[in-house]
């Protein structure tokens, strides 16, 4: 009995390291491509109006067994902290930035509440695209987002700033089915809020494309259980 607690006690040692191991490669990978993501080969028009240079890019897609009105309806009214995954993500940005954990959030759809954080709306197709933008301090422990109009935005270059855009998108396929699609694009003001991005975004990374994947699996199993039931 002793020996199998001191086989368990090494393989949790062993399974503690691969992960911290792997953690640091990430990070390590994250910082060492800043600012070299791989080319866009698919060029969208209303993110190039307000960002055609861009520093980060993250881009997910999936299809979607649901028409492209469906698909993206879901999407905007999903509660992304719904995942108890993702709310330990944020939960960890809290920790690891000393940000104010007192205030309680109650549940609501993503669009609204980002438009409550500050987020704007700066373009859509409506029921297919929505472009979503706001200038940014992210190393901040308690960050706040500025919404700006469309041409503010894409002229904006005050230093001190991060500024960061995003999509929700859904196109129409085949036998009623869709693509489902997020890019999100974020370029800094000057090269001091380069330096401290590029640190914060080595930390987040990984937690940000994890919490897009499952907005768009939640997507996935929303709109599959809808053409199930109706």
């Amino acid at each position: 009995m002793r020996n199998a607690g001191k086989r368990a006690g090494r393989l949790v040692g062993v399974a503690a390291a691969s992960a911290a191991l792997l953690a640091l490669g990430n990070a390590g990978l994250t910082w060492l491509r800043y600012g070299k993501h791989a080319e866009n080969t698919r060029p969208d028009p209303l993110l190039d109006r307000f960002m055609p240079r861009y520093e980060v890019r993250e881009y997910h897609e999936t299809r979607v067994a649901a028409p492209a009105e469906v698909a993206f309806a879901v999407a905007r009214e999903l509660d992304m902290q719904g995942s108890a995954l993702v709310r330990a993500i944020f939960k960890g940005r809290e920790l690891l930035m000393g940000a104010d954990s007192s205030t309680r959030r109650r549940a609501q759809p993503l669009l609204s509440e980002v438009l409550a954080l500050g987020w704007r709306i700066l373009d859509e197709e409506p029921g297919r695209k929505l472009v979503i933008g706001s200038v940014t301090q992210p190393w901040e422990a308690d960050v706040t987002f500025r919404g700006l109009g469309p041409e503010e935005f894409a002229r904006f270059q005050d230093p001190g700033y991060t500024k960061i855009i995003w999509t929700l998108e859904a196109e129409p396929a085949e036998s009623g089915t869709s693509i489902f699609r997020t890019e999100t694009r974020a370029v800094t003001t000057d090269p001091e809020s380069r330096r401290r991005f590029r640190h914060y975004w080595t930390m987040v990374s990984p937690g940000s494309n994890f919490s897009w994947r499952t907005k768009i699996r939640s997507t996935v199993a929303v709109c599959r259980f809808a053409s199930i039931v109706t």
